[in-house]
């Protein structure tokens, strides 16, 4: 992952894309214990607008010879999937990321309440156990995660959510 993501930067640094974060289930080892994930997602904030965000991120990766395996790149022999910034929240977790360090390289990681919220947003079961695990790691500021959803429309939707866990 240390050379893929090395790649991702430089990518970033060439203007291939903007801002960067490490988000998904990658991103939540670096919050709570490592859990099953397929691939390194990166959110990222398009140069461009338009329908073809994704076109220079694969004529870049073509030009390296990197090769396509599912909606994932293989890049220095790691899955990476990029996901451009489809809403204001994930905006907003790109723009708000911190820095950590993998190994010898540093590279923005989403903020344990954006994770949080993204995973409400989303709503998967394995989101909505995420959301479980951050909290239950005390990883997330709870009035931070709580101004989020306020923010985003997500307060219900969490509500929901946070009763069906209880009924368990």
């Amino acid at each position: 992952m240390e050379n893929a993501l090395i790649v991702v930067k430089e990518m970033m640094q060439s203007g291939i894309i903007g801002p960067i974060a490490i988000g998904g289930g990658i991103a939540a080892t670096y919050y709570i214990e490592p859990v099953l994930t397929y691939d390194l997602d990166i959110f990222f904030i398009p140069i461009e607008d338009g329908l073809d965000v994704l076109g220079p991120i694969y004529r870049y990766v073509g030009k390296r010879g990197f090769p396509l395996q599912a909606e994932a790149i293989m890049i220095e022999g790691f899955p990476v999937q990029f996901i451009p910034a489809y809403n204001e929240l994930v905006r907003e977790a790109v723009w708000n990321a911190v820095d950590l360090e993998y190994r010898s390289v540093k590279a923005p990681v989403v903020r344990a309440e954006y994770l949080a919220a993204i995973a409400v947003q989303t709503g998967r079961s394995k989101d909505r156990e995420r959301v479980a695990r951050l909290l239950e790691g005390e990883v997330v500021n709870r009035s931070v995660f709580d101004e989020i959803l306020k923010k985003h429309g997500l307060s219900e939707k969490w509500r929901k959510i946070e009763g069906i866990s209880h009924e368990k």
